[in-house]
């Protein structure tokens, strides 16, 4: 494919960030984060058109090409100061570890011969040991991206609250539309979820770490929850009886993923990410990003606060950096909201 550039606001006082993957979730929500914080910002996407309708769009410069593309790296990554790789196969189609494996090294060496100061990777919190093949991809990048000779922080998050979160509608949704339920053994598992906000805020400030500094960073709230105490809060907050929950062995992953896309929107290839990524005890071994960058303005955002500001909004669909971030947004997939 070849790349092409759609003028922004041209030059100016603030320094130049790059985000790829500016359509999804996390970065249709950076951009307008980055915008107030006095950035300038380029975004790499494949089509113009997938970025045409933000409310951003005419505040950034847009470089339409492919993030596997070498021209189209040099393009999107000249004079950029920080790159935000927000990219990961989701949709378990084909050999996903091979192609992530190979973008990752491609912007890597792309973003080394660039000069490029920093590259920020959003990953999956994890434990030590065997993961999913999914979560295992996503370590994976992060490794790869740590090893290409550019100064690389990668934030390692567990369920990411907040409205049009893959984690967290599964979450709504498993809640709203089961009173009861007979659930895989991992709603016993231990999580340590951070609201959207604070993922941003994070995203944000690692920017401007120190450039000796590459490596991983666990990213998380304040409480360490199981699945099972996130559903019946939830279903407080959102006003609903309490669920009752039966737990069983015998749920292979395969089949939770199956039964998780039967009972919910969230596609059934999505769900098997996400379903893989519980299999695991997911708590942050280390704060450390927190003297680093320093925490939000208020501290962190409780559960609670963020499933409340998550179904603000009676299903309406403004966009993204017009409202809280935790809101559903016009950026958001169709089948995210109230059951």
């Amino acid at each position: 494919m070849t790349s092409s550039v759609v003028p922004g606001p041209g030059s100016g006082a603030g320094r130049l960030a790059l985000v790829t993957g500016a359509s999804g979730y996390i970065g249709s929500r950076l951009v307008p984060e980055l915008l107030a914080r006095g950035w300038q910002v380029r975004v790499l996407v494949r089509r113009v058109a997938s970025v045409r309708e933000r409310a951003w769009a005419d505040r950034v410069q847009v470089v339409e090409g492919d993030a596997g593309a070498v021209d189209s790296l040099a393009r999107a990554l000249d004079g950029a100061e920080v790159a935000y790789y927000l990219l990961h196969s989701m949709d378990g189609q084909g050999d996903f570890e091979a192609r992530d494996r190979r973008l990752a090294r491609t912007v890597g060496q792309a973003a080394r011969r660039a000069g490029t100061p920093r590259i920020v990777y959003l990953s999956g919190l994890h434990p030590e040991g065997e993961l999913s093949a999914h979560l295992a991809s996503r370590v994976e990048v992060g490794e790869i991206l740590m090893s290409s000779d550019v100064p690389t922080a990668v934030l390692q998050a567990a369920v990411i609250l907040g409205a049009g979160s893959a984690s967290f509608e599964m979450l709504r949704h498993l809640t709203q539309r089961l009173p009861a339920m007979i659930a895989p053994k991992w709603l016993g598992n231990r999580i340590q979820p951070i609201a959207v906000r604070d993922v941003l805020h994070y995203l944000a400030g690692a920017a401007d770490l120190d450039p000796s500094l590459t490596r991983t960073f666990d990213i998380g709230g304040e409480e360490v929850l199981t699945y099972r105490q996130m559903i019946e809060r939830f279903a407080r907050i959102d006003g609903r009886l309490p669920r009752l929950i039966l737990t069983v062995p015998v749920l292979t992953p395969w089949l939770a993923s199956q039964w998780v896309g039967l009972v919910t929107p969230v596609p059934s290839g999505l769900a098997k990410p996400l379903v893989g990524s519980l299999l695991h005890e997911v708590i942050c071994t280390e704060n450390d990003i927190r003297d680093l960058v320093g925490l939000p303005t208020g501290g962190l955002t409780g559960f609670d606060d963020a499933v409340r500001a998550a179904l603000a909004g009676n299903g309406e669909r403004p966009e993204p950096g017009t409202v809280e971030p935790e809101r559903l947004t016009a950026a958001d997939p169709a089948w995210a909201g109230d059951a």
